[in-house]
């Protein structure tokens, strides 16, 4: 038996980098990944396409790992790059975007926005209790990986 999680998040923050800068990193898959916090693997599946694996979590039988796959497209002239989930690969279905824009010459704003629909292989009682943890967890992701991103300029 199986739950899935909704999960919404929109986050913005300043890069202390040029467009082209900020740009270059947040379209190139795996050079951002690298800034994403518990990250077992990012498999390369072709046509820019990537497969999240990340790190195992829980304990004994109620451990899971998180997977996913998005396709990504970047359109610089757009200030964008977007992804869209992938059918069939994985427990979760992520598609979300950035949107950036020159705040001036050395500093770029990023909009930061996901949606992720994650099942998780366990039993219908416990969602009421793993959905929020879930949900902190990737809260407490993204908001690593935004402070990552800073640091990275």
């Amino acid at each position: 038996m199986a739950f899935t999680v909704s999960i919404k998040l929109n986050r913005e923050i300043e890069l202390a980098a040029p467009f082209d800068e900020a740009f270059a990193l947040l379209s190139d898959v795996p050079r951002s990944v690298s800034h994403f916090p518990k990250v077992d693997r990012l498999v390369d599946l072709g046509d820019n396409t990537y497969r999240w694996e990340m790190e195992k979590i829980g304990v004994d039988k109620y451990s899971i790992q998180t997977a996913y796959a998005c396709r990504y497209h970047a359109d610089k002239d757009a200030g964008k790059v977007t992804w869209l989930p992938v059918e069939g690969e994985g427990n979760g279905v992520v598609d979300g975007s950035w949107t950036l824009t020159a705040v001036d010459d050395q500093t770029t704003r990023a909009r930061f926005q996901t949606v992720a629909e994650l099942s998780l292989p366990l039993p219908g009682l416990l969602k009421m209790a793993i959905s929020p943890v879930v949900k902190h967890e990737f809260n407490s992701l993204v908001d690593t990986y935004m402070n990552n991103l800073k640091k990275a300029f």
